[in-house]
């Protein structure tokens, strides 16, 4: 029964990642996408290359997931299974309405509810929730000031230069931004899975802690990577075209300071561990491209849809997760 419980984590954390690629793609293309500067089929296929790749060049964010979140006596595959789901539950549900919710907040939202539910509050770390939090919420904060300071940056040098001769330049550094976002992307989302997965096999006992590090495998990084990618290639058109058309008129120097500001973001969290929501950097950043043109250029009232999205993520996935824990319990016998 532990075998193939630990093989049906395995996949559904997988199946997580790949919804949370094709749910994720539009972070990284949807601004080169509605300017015109790549067509969505060689966007997806760029997007999905560097996602694949970006998904190697760390395992900081997962060793925090993994062990920085719940306490190791109430990892266990039934407490992993019922987190995936409920966040899987959450990112399809907004992808279907075509709102960027975040799947790193729908991940943690998972891990909080099912976590609870089989050891109590006790089981959650407070200083590891605080930290993630944290990330997570002022993240979107800083991008959108890097992607103001940026675009501010991009009119004073560019002040005397005509529309005509800057908007070529911008579309070919625009194609170096999206790749970058797409880097970044991978560095950062990929790892939530790995680090998902190790602590179902850390539960099952196939392999054990080295002191306060989590010990991620190769394959597990392959794997997760290579979902991530597949998903990527997927699409996700719904919230391409929110992100890219219906919060401000994006044209391509827009794109590529939001792009540039996100993805710095990004790597930066990324290199210290710090798990943050790639969907709320690329939307802030958005904002923060449009509030340098003016108050006016944004569309509050989508920007509005979106904010209730990030705030109701987390606990609808914890609500969701903490239900899916004591069906999954039931059904299979097992904390």
């Amino acid at each position: 029964m532990l075998l193939t419980l630990v093989i049906t984590v395995i996949i559904v954390a997988l199946i997580f990642d790949f919804i949370n690629g094709f749910h994720d793609t539009a972070n990284a293309i949807a601004t080169v996408v509605s300017t015109g500067v790549l067509p969505l089929r060689t966007a997806i296929l760029v997007a999905a290359v560097l996602n694949f790749v970006g998904a190697f060049t760390g395992t900081a964010v997962a060793g925090t997931i993994g062990k920085g979140l719940i306490t190791p006596d109430a990892v266990t595959l039934v407490v992993v299974f019922s987190a995936l789901s409920g966040a899987i539950f959450w990112n399809l549900l907004t992808w279907y309405y075509g709102i960027p919710s975040s799947s790193s907040h729908a991940m943690v939202g998972g891990l909080v509810g099912a976590g609870i539910a089989h050891s109590g509050i006790g089981s959650i770390q407070a200083v590891g929730l605080k930290k993630i939090v944290l990330s997570l919420v002022l993240s979107p904060l800083v991008g959108m000031l890097a992607a103001f300071a940026i675009m501010m940056a991009l009119f004073w040098i560019f002040r005397k230069a005509a529309p005509v001769a800057v908007s070529p330049l911008f579309r070919r550094l625009q194609m170096l931004s999206a790749g970058f976002m797409a880097l970044s992307h991978g560095s950062n989302d990929a790892q939530k899975t790995m680090g998902v997965i190790t602590m179902s096999l850390v539960a099952y006992g196939a392999i054990e802690m080295t002191g306060d590090k989590l010990p991620v495998p190769v394959w597990v990084v392959f794997a997760s990577a290579t979902a991530m990618g597949f998903g990527t290639a997927a699409g996700g058109v719904r919230i391409i075209k929110t992100l890219g058309t219906k919060i401000i008129d994006l044209k391509p120097i827009h794109g590529f300071a939001a792009e540039t500001a996100a993805a710095s973001v990004i790597l930066t969290a990324s290199h210290y561990g710090l798990p943050v929501s790639t969907t709320h950097c690329i939307s802030g950043c958005i904002l923060g491209v449009g509030a340098s043109q003016s108050v006016s250029a944004v569309r509050w009232g989508i920007t509005v849809r979106i904010l209730w999205a990030w705030v109701l993520t987390i606990p609808i996935s914890a609500a969701c997760a903490f239900l899916m824990y004591y069906g999954s319990s039931a059904l299979t016998g097992q904390p």
